[in-house]
């Protein structure tokens, strides 16, 4: 156990010179900083207005579970040292642009678009990751907004994307056919 206690110990070792990092450099006073709250908002306040009330509670759903599996694997990154944000907006949750909006909502956009116009969901998914990791990571890297370290490459930022997306739409699917099944199952009750 003291051992473990050591470990911790540095991990707030870590996040207090992180927090001292934000703070000596006035990172909230850098047009970094500001690019990264706009990627916070941004998608956010664009939702509000192209969510399709229709469907909302399965497109929030799909979001979410691309928010929390992708905040996981963001999370897994920065702890194994393969990535990080410079200008995180808030110290402690340096990916929360990115992991709280604009990846769920990009592809929670997508995964209406595919459900309003019956288009094959995986196909566009699979470009948005792309498009996401193979051109829009290297504009945040070449901005100073996101760093790689060691062997990173942007097709493992790809395989991140892409396991996420399939994973959130398998979970979706799990659960739309549980409610379908359910209201089957009610029907067959009250007809007997």
């Amino acid at each position: 156990m003291n051992e473990f206690d050591k470990i911790v110990e540095l991990g707030k070792k870590g996040q207090k010179a992180l927090n001292q990092y934000w703070l000596d450099y006035s990172l909230y006073a850098s047009v970094e900083y500001w690019m990264m709250v706009l990627f916070f908002a941004g998608p956010l306040i664009l939702l509000l207005f192209k969510i399709d009330r229709t469907k909302i509670f399965r497109i929030a759903f799909y979001g979410y579970s691309v928010h929390v599996f992708f905040g996981y694997e963001d999370l897994f990154g920065r702890n194994m040292g393969y990535w990080n944000y410079p200008f995180p907006v808030i110290p402690v949750l340096p990916g929360i642009s990115m992991d709280s909006s604009l990846i769920p909502v990009t592809f929670m956009l997508v995964y209406q678009w595919t459900l309003n116009h019956e288009k094959n969901y995986y196909l566009y998914a699979t470009l948005t990751a792309a498009i996401l990791s193979f051109a829009f990571k290297p504009i945040l890297v070449a901005l100073g907004l996101f760093k790689m370290y060691g062997n990173v490459h942007y097709f493992h930022l790809f395989l991140s994307y892409f396991s996420v997306v399939i994973l959130a739409k398998v979970i979706t699917d799990f659960f739309v056919w549980m409610k379908s099944h359910a209201k089957t199952e009610q029907n067959d009750g009250s007809t007997t």
